[in-house]
C-alpha cells in the first residue's frame, strides 16, 4: 500500500504563510462557494495487485480489430521496435519541457535532429520543436499569418472538421474574420478562392491530401493566392511526403501537419504531435520552441533555446503565440521512426499504402453501389458510395473483428495502409458482399 503525496501539512502550512492567508479556504476566496465541490468522495485505495486486476479488466472491455480500414486524421502503420526501445528509455521518458533548457543537452539535441529531420521531410527552412497536434498547428499557423492590415483568413471545406473547428475557434478568440471556401467535386473551388482573395486577406489553409484524400493543385493555388499577397499554409500527411513534391517545392509559406504517422500508435487518440515547419521569412512568427545549434565556450558543439523574444514570458502579450509547450517525447518518437525508415523507407512505406489504397478502391467498385464520389488522384484515402446505411454496414463489420471506414455525408471514408494486407482487403470485401446481400 502507498500513495503520492506532493507536499507535507507544514510544506503546505508554510506556503500559505507565504502567501498571507490563513489557510485553504482563504485561497480560494474567490472562488464561489457554489461552485466549490467540497470534499472528494473517493474511494480507499488499493494494492499494486488489485489495481492491475481491476485496470485488466476495464482493458478487456476493449475491442482489438483484426484489421483497420479507417483514417480521417489517424492512421494504422507499423512502428519498428526500434522507436518504442529508445523513447521507452527512462532518460526520456521523464523528460518534459526544457524550463532550464542549456543544462539537457541531451534533449535539446534530440529536438534539433527532429526539427532538421521535419526540414528534410517537408522541404522548408526551420521548423518548431512541435505542438499539440495536427489541428493546433494549422490554427498556430494561421494566427502567425494574420495581422491588423490582413485581418481575413481563408480556409478550404476540403480541410479535416478538427482542424476547421480548431481554426475557427482561434479566429474567434482574436478577432479574426474566417472565410470557409467551398469544395468542389472534393477539392477546393478555385472560382470561389479567387473571388474571396483580396487586401484583407492574410493567408489560405489548404490540405493536400485532403479530408476526403485527393491530391489538390497546390502549386497551382500557391500561385493564386501569392499574386494576391496573401500566405499559403499547407497541411499535410508526413508519410505522404516521402512520395509526393514538398510542400516547399509547391511554394508553401508555412508547412503544418499532424505526425501521428511517424511512429505513434493510435492510442485512443493521443497523445499526438503537430508538426510546424516555414520559410525563412516566416520562421520569427513560428509559435513555440526553437532549438538551435551553437559552440561553448570551449568551441564544442552545444544546443540552445533560439529566437526566444518571440515567447510569451518574454514579449507577453505582443508574443507571436501563448502555446507554452513541445511534445518533446513524441517528437523524438517521430525522430526515432524517420531514422529508422530512412528515407527509402518512408519512401516504400508510402508506396504501399497508395497501392493497397488503390487495390482495395478497384475491389470496392466491383459491389454495386460502391462507386466512388470524387474523381481524381488521392494517395491512400478515398470516399466511396455505400447502398445500405453506412453506420449500420460498419456495425456489422465490426462484430466479424474488422473496423471499416469512417461513415461520412456521402457514404464511407475508407483508407489503407503498408498494414494491410492483399489477404485483409480481400476478406473484406467477401464482408461487405455478405452485410450488403
Amino acid at each position: 500500500m502507498g500513495s503520492y503525496v506532493p507536499s507535507t501539512d507544514r510544506e503546505r502550512a508554510l506556503m500559505l504563510e507565504k502567501v498571507g492567508v490563513s489557510g485553504v479556504d482563504a485561497l480560494f476566496a474567490d472562488v464561489p462557494r457554489e461552485v466549490r465541490s467540497g470534499k472528494l468522495h473517493l474511494p480507499e485505495g488499493l494494492s499494486e495487485m488489485e489495481v492491475a486486476a481491476k485496470v485488466s479488466a476495464m482493458a478487456a472491455k476493449n475491442t482489438v480489430f483484426r484489421s483497420i480500414f479507417r483514417g480521417a486524421g489517424a492512421y494504422h502503420h507499423y512502428i519498428p521496435s526500434i522507436v518504442n526501445s529508445v523513447t521507452g528509455k527512462e532518460t526520456f521518458m521523464t523528460a518534459y519541457t526544457p524550463y532550464q533548457a542549456e543544462i539537457s543537452q541531451g534533449v535539446l539535441q534530440s529536438i534539433f535532429e527532429y526539427q532538421t529531420m521535419i526540414c528534410e521531410l517537408l522541404g522548408m527552412d526551420a521548423a518548431n520543436a512541435s505542438v499539440y497536434d495536427g489541428a493546433s498547428a494549422a490554427a498556430e499557423a494561421v494566427h502567425m499569418c494574420v495581422d491588423r492590415k490582413r485581418p481575413v483568413a481563408l480556409v478550404a471545406a476540403s480541410a479535416k472538421p478538427q482542424a476547421i473547428a480548431t481554426i475557427s475557434t482561434y479566429c474567434e478568440g482574436s478577432d479574426t474574420e474566417l472565410v470557409l471556401i467551398p469544395e468542389r467535386d472534393g477539392r477546393l473551388d478555385e472560382a470561389a478562392l479567387a473571388a474571396a482573395l483580396g487586401a484583407r486577406a492574410a493567408c489560405l489553409y489548404l490540405e493536400s491530401p485532403n479530408f476526403f484524400g485527393l491530391i489538390e493543385d497546390a502549386q497551382r493555388i500557391a500561385g493564386q493566392v501569392h499574386a494576391a499577397g496573401a500566405k499559403l499554409i499547407l497541411g499535410v500527411n508526413p508519410i505522404a511526403c516521402a512520395l509526393y513534391k514538398t510542400p516547399g517545392e509547391l511554394g508553401a509559406d508555412v508547412a503544418v501537419g499532424e505526425g501521428q504517422p511517424l511512429g505513434m500508435p493510435l492510442s485512443f487518440g493521443g497523445p499526438y504531435l503537430g508538426i510546424m515547419a516555414a520559410t525563412h521569412a516566416m520562421t520569427r512568427k513560428l509559435p513555440g520552441r526553437i532549438a538551435g545549434e551553437t559552440t561553448d565556450a570551449d568551441g564544442n558543439r552545444a544546443f540552445v533555446l533560439t529566437l526566444q523574444a518571440r515567447e510569451q514570458h518574454i514579449r507577453r502579450e505582443k508574443a507571436s503565440s501563448n502555446i507554452c509547450t513541445n511534445q518533446a517525447l513524441c517528437a523524438m518518437t517521430a525522430a526515432c521512426y524517420m531514422a529508422a525508415m530512412g528515407a527509402a523507407g518512408m519512401r516504400e512505406a508510402a508506396r504501399h499504402c497508395h497501392a493497397k489504397a488503390h487495390y482495395l478502391m478497384e475491389q470496392l467498385g466491383g459491389i454495386p453501389g460502391f462507386e466512388r464520389v470524387h474523381g481524381g488522384a488521392f494517395f491512400h484515402e478515398f470516399v466511396t458510395r455505400c447502398p445500405i446505411d453506412a453506420d449500420a454496414l460498419a456495425e456489422r463489420l465490426a462484430a466479424q473483428g474488422i473496423l471499416a471506414g469512417l461513415p461520412v455525408a456521402d457514404g464511407i471514408l475508407w483508407c489503407a495502409t503498408e498494414l494491410n494486407t492483399k489477404d485483409q482487403i480481400d476478406e473484406l470485401i467477401l464482408a461487405v458482399k455478405g452485410a450488403v446481400q
